[in-house]
């Protein structure tokens, strides 16, 4: 059955209100391997409750919307979705705790023709419930393998950020722990894809694989460790395309290309020297 467009574009997306608390902020921050160095005072800030601040990454963990499209009615073939890329542009820093809302719309499903998929582009926008101000804007792709040929519009579809031609100016290297997914997933996304092993098989993976939100946390680490000197409010935006999936316990490098307020990066698993982000854009204040 063909994807219904007009159907699809006026689903009705749920507001959703989460009560972030310290523990929230702290337990997406271990999801990350914050606190590997438990004696590193500039980790310690992210993971241990005193003078507590939150990591630039976690809006892409906050009111999330869950797995809306693996509802039948929805009429996407949700067994083949893929999330393709993620972005965010922070208006201010993340709050350590308080109340938030966050809203989604889909802006716009681009049909690539029968058998090569359809893109589904999706706004969220998440503010602060007491004070009304915009905290980040989300937007992300997802890559709908099975729905390709229903007809809709071709284009456009926005273009990736090219990296430097030149040799990466700094890489960092972070290791994953093989239990990796299974504190990660504690923030919110229990996709049975990273924790059970059968599941994982089932979709053709040798073990359960690492959330690719992970792995953008990881290069965010990488980065704000590198460039930022772990200062959070200095990272307003971030932007990459997934290209590969990580199995928890493997290294990933994030090689970044500094020019000005601009960082362009990839990430790469060291053991499979394969890359699993690419075309990635971060914004410094």
């Amino acid at each position: 059955m063909a994807l219904d467009y007009q159907k699809l574009m006026n689903w009705p997306l749920p507001e959703i209100r989460q009560a972030l608390t310290p523990k929230d902020t702290m337990l997406y921050a271990l999801g990350l391997g914050l606190g590997a160095d438990p004696l590193d005072p500039k980790q310690l800030r992210f993971v241990y409750e005193e003078s507590l601040l939150a990591l630039p990454t976690m809006a892409v963990v906050l009111a999330p919307l869950g797995f809306w499209m693996k509802d039948p009615e929805v009429g996407v073939d949700w067994k083949k979705l893929l999330h393709g890329e993620q972005g965010f542009t922070l208006h201010k820093p993340i709050p350590a705790e308080g109340e938030i809302i966050g809203r989604s719309r889909i802006v716009e499903i681009v049909d690539k023709g029968a058998g090569k998929g359809a893109l589904a582009f999706i706004e969220r926008t998440i503010t602060d419930a007491v004070t009304g101000e915009t905290i980040a804007t989300l937007t992300s792709t997802s890559f709908l393998r099975g729905d390709g040929g229903f007809g809709g519009p071709t284009g456009p579809a926005p273009a990736p950020h090219k990296l430097p031609e030149r040799a990466p100016d700094k890489t960092c290297d972070l290791a994953t722990l093989p239990q990796q997914a299974l504190i990660y997933r504690l923030s919110g996304d229990y996709n049975p894809l990273h924790a059970d092993p059968d599941v994982a098989t089932h979709a053709g993976f040798k073990a359960p694989i690492l959330h690719g939100l992970c792995t953008l946390g990881l290069a965010g680490h990488a980065i704000l460790k590198t460039v930022c000197d772990y200062d959070p409010t200095r990272m307003t935006s971030l932007k990459l395309r997934f290209s590969s999936p990580v199995y928890p316990g493997e290294t990933i490098r994030t090689e970044m290309w500094i020019d000005g307020k601009d960082v362009s990066f990839r990430a790469r698993v060291v053991e499979r020297d394969i890359v699993v982000l690419d075309n990635g854009l971060v914004t410094l204040r």
